[in-house]
């Protein structure tokens, strides 16, 4: 018996050593400090849910997200948001200068906050482009936002004699009042700390672990995010900056493309244009296969209208709504859009915005440098035009008499008609423009009258 109360006690000394040493491991701790120190947009949002999984990869405990914007896009703020709720690491803010509009969206999904002295939180009204505040139906779906990320940290019960009371740990009332068009709620620190919505003032990331480790010697490691060279570079592409100029890259080429055809350069400003344009969104996830589809549709359109049915009809409004439509939404995540069945327009809002201040910039641009540039010899390898010349009948591209002598005449084609292009008559270039239809460069065709300095032909039968 004795030396059966032996092997026990030895057995059981043998199996508490190993716990011992799991539970010392544990006692090191690890943090992730991430810093958001910009605007809120796609390339920060990238950045911010890269990291965050970079940090569940490597198995820290705590991410601390070091915190300083005024704002900025709705849909990226509610993708930072949705990624620190759903995230198994507990995420902590550290206010480190200000946590405005989207930052205070931000900051109220973490599970603790820490401010710094003079920092402040707050100020959701949701504004436009130009800083106006838009209408209550905004700010409504903005205030039910703000109540639904303080809800989510739940209720705290507290004993109180033989009562137990129930109070929000992050009051939704509060948060709904950061939205307002009239009267706009921000907290200082002590405010944020009297209201719930501050566990305590920080100068620094180390002053915020020792409040998560209640001040006891706790080792810990601290590792910094560090974005790698590819990831810089999507983030460069998927700034609503850089948005805009492929924006004005791709219109720009699909203009001159149609205004000269068959040449190449116009063409291929406009591919790179879409190729940095789309790709980064597609590996965001924003872009989706019905876009790209869409977006090749509206230029088929566009093309048909320009070559097949001269004017401007249903197919050339339906292709500029395909690719202006499809451009936008490709700057997002649809399922902001469509969420549960409903659908919510305010997401949308900004990128419609950049996709018709880009495109109508560049049309009225690309106008400009048409008549600028295309009649120098330096690009006369891209297209071809005419000179012109001031009279008392306004300006023209060429003399009216020169081209009604050539009524009548057969002319080889010089440029593919499609129908626009050029002839060439007794050794000269003409602009010209095929009734209908399509001719190859090298058929022949007949002038049958003359408009607006340019020749009108048709085939020959």
């Amino acid at each position: 018996m004795k030396s059966f109360a032996t092997l026990f006690i030895s057995i059981f000394i043998i199996l508490s050593c190993p716990i011992g040493s799991r539970a010392q491991e544990k006692a090191v701790r690890s943090f992730y400090i991430i810093g958001l120190h910009k605007e809120i947009d796609k390339s920060s949002a990238r950045m911010f849910t890269d990291a965050l999984k970079q940090a569940q990869t490597e198995g820290a405990d705590y991410c601390i997200l070091d915190l300083n914007t005024y704002g900025g896009a709705l849909d990226a703020a509610d993708s930072i948001r949705t990624a620190i709720m759903h995230s198994p690491i507990p995420v902590v803010a550290f206010i480190n200068n200000q946590a405005a509009s989207a930052g205070a969206l931000i900051s109220i999904a973490c599970d603790s906050i820490y401010m710094r002295n003079g920092s402040s939180i707050g100020a959701a009204t949701v504004v436009d482009q130009s800083g106006e505040v838009l209408p209550d139906k905004y700010q409504s779906f903005m205030r039910a936002m703000m109540r639904a990320t303080a809800e989510s940290h739940g209720i705290r019960h507290i004993i109180s004699g033989n009562d137990t009371l129930e109070i929000w740990r992050r009051d939704p009332l509060i948060a709904e009042k950061m939205v307002s068009a009239d009267s706009v709620l921000s907290f200082t620190p002590s405010e944020a700390i009297a209201n719930g919505y501050c566990e305590g003032k920080a100068e620094n990331t180390a002053e915020v672990i020792a409040h998560i480790n209640n001040y006891k010697q706790i080792d810990y490691t601290i590792t910094e995010h560090k974005s790698s060279l590819l990831d810089k570079i999507i983030y460069f592409f998927l700034s609503p900056i850089i948005q805009g100029l492929l924006l004005m890259l791709i219109i720009g080429g699909i203009y001159f493309e149609f205004q000269s055809p068959g040449i190449g350069f116009p063409l291929v400003a406009a591919i790179v244009g879409v190729v940095l344009y789309f790709v980064p969104l597609y590996l965001e996830g924003f872009v989706q296969n019905w876009e790209i589809i869409f977006f090749i549709l509206g230029l088929v359109l566009l093309a048909v209208e320009v070559f097949v049915l001269p004017g401007f009809g249903i197919a050339g409004i339906c292709g500029i709504v395909l690719v202006v439509i499809t451009l936008a939404f490709a700057m997002i995540d649809n399922d902001i859009v469509f969420n549960a069945g409903d659908i919510n327009l305010i997401p949308l809002v900004k990128p419609f915005a950049i996709v018709l201040v880009s495109t109508t910039a560049m049309l009225f641009l690309s106008i400009y440098l048409a008549g600028k540039l295309l009649p120098s010899r330096a690009f006369s390898h891209i297209a071809l035009k005419t000179s012109l010349s001031s009279g008392r009948e306004g300006f023209v591209g060429v003399e009216k008499e020169s081209l009604a002598e050539l009524v009548g005449k057969d002319a080889v084609v010089a440029t593919d008609l499609k129908p626009q292009g050029s002839v060439e008559i007794e050794g000269k270039t003409w602009q010209a423009q095929l009734n209908y239809g399509y001719a190859h460069k090298g058929e022949i065709v007949e002038i049958f009258r003359h408009e607006g300095g340019r020749l009108y032909c048709k085939k020959k039968i």
